[in-house]
This record gives structure tokens, sequence and C-alpha cells, in this order.
């Protein structure tokens, strides 16, 4: 792996395979009793949140946690930022501080890849979502996902999606989340298919590797998965559809549609899901509906993601663990 994790497409077959692997690792941590391994003892991770954040800024700090990282969790609101300190100032502040990585979420496409390129600090740099550009992490345990339920947990080491048909709805032009897992996915070997309004497809997607539908009711019968999209309204200017009934009536999912789908095909959501307007209470609450285990894997694979970027070289987690291990690592000091 490269030092940082910028972009969903800087990661090879390998790189993601490796990462989801060990994600499989950790998430036999989760198991335990006691779910903390030393690995990254006397390493501080800084999660550098500069928009609002619920699932990613707490997935992150329990990921570093079971790790045994010292965290440090930085809210631009009610900080110097709000007094109009410069992402610089406040980044060499953190390097005073030693720390060895920073989780970056900000609402600056490029941010992330700024911090990790300026020189001002000398730690691994994991983008959290920037802007309307990406999301890898998120995008990894989204994969992580599709893989346990489309493949299954014991199918053996560096299974993947290889010819898995995903298709991603609602609000594309917006969403970092749907740009880092055409990236991803594709790479993975899976097919994607983009649905939105026209009004939300972004401009040369085209280029992107990926199919783009206006139909939902037409791509619903052909996927392996459907990942509804939240329509980000902070991020609108202007009236991208008539009204939220007509956006629903089109590209929302409901009972009926989530029937049309194969039977073995689940359904996604990043979160937050606004229920009744992209999906339904029956679809959100219905088994085949995977947000609740999204968050769960996404604890796995950033664990993942921080033990590779800093690790070193000894494994993720011993073989056969005995049961004195893990409770000696941090509980009894």
């Amino acid at each position: 792996m490269k030092r940082h994790l910028i972009s969903a497409a800087d990661l090879t077959r390998d790189d993601a395979v490796l990462i989801l692997d060990t994600a499989e690792e950790m998430a036999r941590v989760a198991d335990r009793p006691i779910k903390k391994l030393p690995t990254l003892r006397g390493r501080t991770v800084v999660n550098l949140f500069f928009e609002d954040s619920t699932r990613t800024r707490i997935s992150f700090e329990a990921a570093a946690k079971r790790l045994s990282a010292d965290v440090i969790n930085f809210s631009a609101k009610g900080s110097s930022v709000s007094k109009g300190e410069s992402l610089k100032d406040t980044a060499l502040t953190l390097e005073a501080m030693g720390a060895d990585a920073v989780v970056i979420r900000h609402g600056a496409s490029g941010a992330p890849y700024r911090l990790a390129t300026s020189g001002w600090i000398d730690g691994a740099v994991v983008n959290a979502g920037d802007g309307t550009h990406e999301h890898p992490t998120q995008a990894l345990l989204d994969a992580f996902t599709l893989r346990r339920r489309l493949v299954g947990a014991d199918a053996g080491i560096g299974r993947d999606l290889e010819g898995r048909r995903v298709t991603v709805v609602g609000d594309i032009l917006h969403s970092r989340v749907a740009r880092s897992n055409v990236h991803l996915l594709t790479t993975l070997g899976a097919h994607v298919t983009l649905v939105a309004p026209p009004t939300l497809v972004p401009v040369g997607v085209e280029h992107w590797p990926c199919d783009v539908s206006y139909s939902l009711d037409e791509v619903l019968p052909k996927s392996d998965a459907v990942m509804m999209l939240r329509v980000q309204r902070e991020r609108m200017n202007a009236a991208y559809f008539p009204t939220e009934r007509e956006y629903s009536r089109r590209y929302g999912l409901d009972g009926d549609r989530m029937a049309r789908m194969p039977e073995d095909a689940i359904v996604m959501h990043p979160g937050p899901m606004v229920r009744g307007m992209e999906i339904t209470a029956e679809v959100a609450d219905s088994d085949r509906c995977t947000a609740v285990e999204q968050v769960a894997n996404g604890v796995s694979i950033r664990m993942a993601v921080l033990y590779l970027l800093l690790g070193g070289s000894e494994p993720a987690a011993p073989a056969h663990p005995s049961p004195a291990t893990p409770a000696r690592t941090e509980e009894n000091k």
C-alpha cells in the first residue's frame, strides 16, 4: 500500500484485497470478550473533522482504540478553525503534537490530498470524505459487506466480486460514496450501474468505468446489490427535481420494487437514511437491508487501514491467542 489513503482509485486490486482480507482478521477480534490488540500502542491518531459526522468519526475512533492507539478527536466547531485558522496552521499544530496518522473529513474536495502532499505533517493521511470527491473507506466497507453477503465469510482468502452487478441509485452528482464505489468495485471486478435523474448525473460520467441508466425498474431485476443514496440537499443551490414525491415515485425503493430484485440480492445504504424518500421503512427494516451491518463492518475496515498504514510487519492478530493475551494489552495497565 501507499503511505496515504486518499482515493479509492489509488488502490490496486492487490491493495484492495489485502485490506479486505485483513479486515476479516480484525472482525474476528470483535467477537472476543476483550476487543483490543496492542498493535498501535504508543501511536497517536487524530480525527480531524471539518464536517459533521456520526458513523465515520465514531468508527475511526473505535478502530484506533481497538488497536490500542491514543486518539485525539478534533472538531472544527468550537476550535480555532472557527476563528479563521487555516488548514496549514491546524496541520502544523497536529504535527507538533506528534500525530502518526490524521483522519480528515473536509468540505473542500482535495483537502486530504493537499494535507498529504504539503509536507506540513509527517504522518499518514486517511481521507474520511472530502467534498463531493471521494470517501475511500466507505467504499471499502461496502465492498467488504458485499463480499460477505454475496460470496460468504468462509469462502477463502483473496475472494473478490468478479462479475457481480451493483446498482447505485440517487444523488450521484454530490456523492463521494458513489465515486469511490465506482473506482473500487470496478477494480474488484464488479459491474456498476448508476441510476439517477438526468439532473443528478455528473458531467463527464461517460468517462467513468460504469453504465448509466435513468430507469430503476429496468435495472432492478439484474442487480445483485442495490445501493441507495441520500439526496444531499445541503450541497444543492437549485431545484434538481420537481418534488420529493415525484423523486420517490421514480427513484425510491419500496417493498414492491424490492420484490422485483433477485431473491439473494441485497439493499445497501451508507447512511444517514431519509426514510420515506429514497427508501421506505419496510425496506430499511427488512433482512435484506445491510445498513446496520455496514456500520459494524466499517470498524473492521478502518482497523485494517490503520494497521496496514501504521502497524509495521507484525501479524494483525495471533493465530491462536491465549485467553490471557488480549487481557494484558491495555485493560490491566
